[in-house]
């Protein structure tokens, strides 16, 4: 059994102070409350989506009452069987096999307790079990799709708010950190709740301490802007080698968040890595949008962004052709690209591309679709037009709602139970620098490219008036999958490189969508797979496919160093071509907030 905590009384000048605190945060609140109240603005999505879903499903349900006697059934088992082994546990029988136990990652029932003490373990097993069930029942229930996704993920959200973690008089560990701390520790979490609410831009905000600064200790990878435009900064990294590969490499990142993702601490930078491999890299770091982008669309990411980036890297180095390397939705932006480069006569321009968790099919969204409804687009777009474009914030809610448990959640119980502060964390740290992206670029994305998933039909998406076609692409791909993806499943991924003209080339990484993608081989984590046999069906590729140990980015390397060879030239210093070095690595426009 877990030792019982010792009650201490607090020094009385920490409370005094921590009140003072408390009340000052409190009133900071309470005006950011009434100033929202006075000034209500649209809302990013329609809150009466997953109202009318639960109406229809009840009445689905209720039509169909074999369903629920069904359910009610195997409940009721479950439920004896919960019983009876906590019974023989409590007159001292031996430990039983658990009825439910945690999903594998699921780190909120870490604590020894939640195993070792009766109550605690009867408590976690129950609501695993009512979880459980209550998903299943969704699963099977006489619906449609649709209104399955919904209450999908309204019966999620309302588990995952639900769980004893959440609760101080139910959470081992919050019970025994109020204990010794005589009670501070709920004041402090209560005026770290009050300072979030202050802010305005909802709970769970002091994920990121200021532990890190930019150019310093992230993204501090040497290099220089040599280009920019409206849109972009363009920069160049210094060589860290004598000889560097004739072509250049370029990188895309998406539009959501910024780019130094990919040059965090620098024993976890892939663009430090990069340069050390040998290759001349840039990347491009899109502009923060603010009103004046608001008419900014797919049009202009394509050709005054990455088509603008290619020929600038041109003129920097004097090669004509690059190695293409992209993420998330900065990939679904690089496969337009080959397809526009393709219908235009360019396509020798880019050599090779890697696209990263990238979807060109999004027929199948899983949980995001619920974000997709004509209703919910409506209000998006009002909520867009009020603005011009969508807040940082915003999306960072958006993405925090599918992983709740992550992202939500443990903050609630670390930073309004427990009264920590957040630790130090390079990628929390990126992801709470959030990045605006443009009303027209999210509308045309949002309809086009999401909702009637036309990029995969030939000449269904046109930029500029050039029709797009996937499958006039020759260029070699390879598409790099992330196995826990939770943005980019990795078996729809799989399924986007059939609709490539050229050779393909399909690799998956452990782990998901930010720590598959930063995976430098010197932490030996993860692992990946990799085959070159081209199935139609995902799991048909996984079952003939090789796992390995460590990082996947050596073996992408294997893949370019088959393509080029020992092709290399002199290492190209920053500024040497036709474009001059300006502002140093990260720029400036990684560093604009909103």
């Amino acid at each position: 059994m877990t030792a019982a905590p010792t009650p201490v009384l607090p020094d009385p000048e920490v409370v005094a102070e921590s009140l003072t605190t408390l009340m000052a945060n409190a009133a900071a609140a309470m005006r950011t409350t009434w100033m929202q109240a006075a000034t209500p603005q649209a809302l990013p999505y329609d809150p009466t989506t997953i109202a009318r879903a639960m109406v229809d499903f009840n009445l689905a349900v209720m039509t169909n009452p074999a369903a629920v006697l069904e359910a009610q059934a195997k409940g009721w088992s479950d439920w004896t069987a919960l019983w009876r082994t906590m019974g023989e546990r409590v007159i001292g029988g031996s430990d039983p096999t658990p009825v439910a136990t945690p999903a594998r990652g699921d780190r909120r029932f870490s604590d020894p307790a939640w195993t070792e003490e009766p109550v605690y373990d009867y408590l976690k097993q129950a609501y695993l079990l009512a979880a459980r069930q209550l998903q299943d029942f969704v699963a099977a229930a006489p619906v449609d799709d649709a209104t399955r996704a919904q209450v999908d993920f309204a019966s999620r959200q309302l588990v995952n708010a639900l769980a004893p973690t959440n609760f101080p008089h139910t959470n081992p560990q919050v019970a025994r950190r109020t204990i010794e701390s005589g009670g501070l520790s709920l004041m402090t979490g209560l005026s770290n709740l009050l300072e979030d609410v202050a802010k305005g831009q909802g709970l769970v905000t002091r994920r990121a301490p200021n532990d890190f600064e930019l150019g310093v200790n992230v993204a501090a990878t040497p290099g220089a802007v040599v280009f920019s435009n409206d849109l972009f900064e363009l920069i160049q990294y210094a060589p860290a080698t004598d000889k560097v590969y004739r072509r250049p490499l370029l990188f895309i990142p998406p539009l959501v968040n910024k780019y130094y993702l990919f040059d965090l601490t620098p024993k976890a930078s892939y663009l430090k890595w990069l340069v050390e491999q040998g290759h001349t890299v840039f990347v491009i770091s899109w502009a923060n949008p603010d009103e004046s982008h608001a008419d900014t669309g797919m049009d202009a990411y394509i050709k005054d962004g990455v088509v603008a980036a290619l020929d600038a890297v041109e003129a920097a180095t004097g090669q004509p052709d690059v190695d293409l390397v992209s993420y998330c939705l900065g990939g679904t932006l690089s496969a337009m690209t080959l397809a526009y480069l393709a219908a235009t006569g360019r396509a020798e321009r880019v050599a090779s591309a890697t696209l990263i968790a990238t979807l060109v099919d999004f027929g199948d969204m899983g949980e995001w679709s619920v974000f997709t409804g004509e209703n919910d687009l409506k209000a998006f777009d009002r909520y867009l037009d009020e603005r011009g474009y969508v807040e940082a914030h915003d999306l960072a809610r958006l993405f925090s709602t599918v992983r709740a448990n992550d992202l939500i959640w443990s903050s609630v119980v670390n930073h309004y139970l427990l009264g920590d502060e957040a630790r130090a964390s390079d990628l929390l740290w990126w992801f709470d620098d959030g990045a605006r992206i443009p009303a027209r670029m999210l509308k045309e994305y949002g309809r086009q490219v999401l909702k009637d998933n036309r990029l995969k039909e030939p000449n269904g998406i046109a930029i500029d008036g050039v029709p797009l076609d996937l499958s006039a692409i020759r260029t070699p791909v390879m598409i790099v999958a992330l196995k826990d993806d939770h943005v980019a499943a990795w078996k729809n991924t799989y399924a986007g490189r059939h609709f490539f003209g050229g050779p393909t080339r399909f690799l998956l990484g452990g782990s998901g969508h930010n720590a598959g993608m930063i995976n430098p081989p010197a932490a030996n984590k993860h692992g990946y797979w990799t085959s070159d046999e081209a199935p139609a069906d995902a799991d048909a590729w996984l079952t003939g496919a090789e796992q390995k140990p460590g990082s996947w980015w050596p073996e992408w390397q294997g893949w370019l160093d088959a393509a080029a060879g020992d092709d290399k030239v002199k290492a190209r210093k920053v500024g040497s071509g036709k474009l001059k070095a300006g502002a140093a690595a990260p720029g400036t426009y990684v560093r604009v907030k909103h």
